[in-house]
């Protein structure tokens, strides 16, 4: 048994006899519990109220709570049963999370009509059942208090209500015929709807001038302007960790929030695994300013500032090829990791991936160099299936807002993006947004830019909707409603349809397009 002594405080060392004495005096007013155990309460000297006093706050509750009759609540059964339907027996619905270019195929659990869990799909081809946080945590956005319940249109100085969507579309047709021959742009985060992007041509085809703009919060310019100028197209490749015997990130956080981190984590996981078949397991080096999720899972992890990632990237081209002088370089242990990435991507040609997180058109195109170099294309990047991840370009919304600047946009039609938040320059934006003359915003919550806008027509949860995602050029993944739309929301593909004449609504362009 253990000797050794602990002490509570400081007193009980530096004043000994005072702190026993407060110790033994702990409890120094007397309990007045005489006449209590005589069965006799009512007779008792002391009054209830120092005996609820005495006995705490806590045995009064659960006394009066006792007291109290709990009200009686009916349960009314189903006038129309829905068929098979079992109270208490959940259900499961196989969908997709979708939400600003993500895609994650999932599983939704429903109980009593209710979505209250999200798994992933075991059978898709990609994800192999993996989720994200994001996708796990969507369930609640469900229930959300602050989705937006009805249209409104923004009237003196408040939002006031619509009470339809025929009135709000015919009110969004007369503002939008008065636009002068000014063009309407749809902004948009990143759309990998194959049916969606066909609404969306067939609208603007009816508006002459307009165009779609893409804004992601999270922009992968860089790189896409970096692989078109590389000669592969603007898009972006998908990537085979799986394949690759080495693995060295600049600054990209491939398992925490680059690209699609749940098929990069399940090939990743595939590399790093060893059996007695697989012996061996790749190797990961990390650059990198701050500490990531990535990070921390390397086998050898570098730091270096942020703005020296360029450096880095041109030190491992020139070691690899000399086709580029290596840049000064004052940190000793970067210099040596860089030294020893350099021999590992040399002996390990062909079976080799060399990825950055850089938005920097120059920096992915160092990064291009050094793939093409050891011999990545082809294997362990494969550009035949394009990743559909993210689209935005920021020079287009740069010039988005100059227009808007200038009066030369008519409408502007808003969705699944936030550039009063997100945009560099959200003042400017902002200022802008007010010398639009129709402005329309497509949400499911008040957000920067929503609180904007002329008209909001609030749109579906995903896991009120029907519809398509395309993540990876020939992997179509589909999206069913669980649950009945919880409030007076419209998809903005039906809106669109509306608009430029076509009657149907989204489900039904949507049906017919898989038949």
């Amino acid at each position: 048994m253990s000797q050794n002594k602990y002490w509570q405080g400081f007193g009980e060392v530096t004043d000994r006899e005072n702190a026993q004495k407060k110790s033994a005096d702990e409890f120094q007013e007397e309990l007045p519990f005489e006449g209590f155990d005589s069965g006799k309460l009512a007779d008792a000297k002391s009054p209830r109220r120092d005996f609820l006093k005495y006995l705490g706050f806590s045995t009064a509750a659960a006394a009066l709570a006792a007291g109290c009759k709990i009200p009686e609540r009916k349960v009314i059964p189903f006038g129309n049963k829905p068929e098979n339907l079992i109270p208490g027996e959940a259900k499961y619905y196989a969908t997709t999370y979708v939400q600003d270019g993500d895609v994650i195929p999932v599983v939704a659990k429903v109980r009593d009509g209710r979505p209250i869990k999200i798994e992933g799909n075991t059978l898709s081809s990609f994800t192999k059942g993996g989720t994200s946080a994001r996708s796990q945590a969507s369930v609640l956005d469900l229930y959300d208090t602050n989705r937006i319940t009805h249209p409104k249109q923004w009237k003196g100085n408040a939002y006031a209500e619509i009470p339809g969507y025929e009135e709000a579309d015919k009110m969004v047709a007369a503002a939008m015929a008065g636009l002068g021959g000014r063009p309407v742009v749809l902004l948009t985060s990143t759309i990998n709807s194959p049916s969606t992007l066909q609404i969306v041509s067939e609208f603007l085809a009816k508006y002459p001038g307009g165009r779609h703009v893409v804004a992601d919060a999270v922009s992968y310019s860089g790189m896409l302007l970096a692989n078109e100028a590389s000669g592969f197209g603007r898009k972006l490749p998908t990537y085979n960790f799986e394949a690759a015997k080495v693995i060295v990130s600049l600054d990209a956080d491939f398992l925490g929030s680059w690209m699609n981190t749940v098929e990069n984590a399940v090939g990743y996981g595939k590399g790093r695994k060893i059996d007695e078949r697989n012996p061996t397991m790749s190797k990961h080096y990390q650059f990198e300013g701050h500490l990531s999720t990535t990070g921390a899972s390397a086998d050898e992890r570098f730091t270096h500032r942020p703005s020296e990632t360029g450096a880095v990237a041109l030190a491992i081209l020139a070691g690899i090829d000399g086709s580029v002088s290596a840049p000064a370089l004052a940190d000793a242990k970067l210099k040596a990791g860089i030294t020893k990435v350099i021999a590992s991507l040399k002996a390990n040609t062909g079976a080799s991936l060399v990825i950055s997180g850089s938005n920097d058109v120059n920096v992915q195109l160092i990064v291009n160099a050094i793939n093409n170099a050891i011999g990545s294309n082809g294997t362990t990047i494969n550009w035949a299936v394009s990743s559909n991840y993210r689209a935005g370009i920021d020079k287009d919304l740069t010039d988005l807002v100059a227009q808007m600047e200038g009066g030369q946009i008519g409408a502007l039609l808003v969705y699944g993006a936030n550039p009063a938040y997100t945009y560099y320059d959200a003042a400017k934006f902002t200022a802008a947004l007010k010398k639009v003359k129709v402005s329309v915003a497509f949400s499911e919550k008040m957000d920067e830019t929503t609180g904007l806008c002329n008209f909001i027509l609030p749109t579906p949860h995903y896991l009120e909707s029907w519809g398509d995602a395309e993540p990876k050029s020939g992997y179509v993944s589909f999206l069913q409603p669980t649950i009945y739309p919880l409030f007076k929301t419209r998809p903005f593909q039906t809106s669109l349809l509306k608009w430029s004449g076509n009657n149907t609504d989204y489900e039904t362009f949507f049906r017919f397009m898989q038949k």
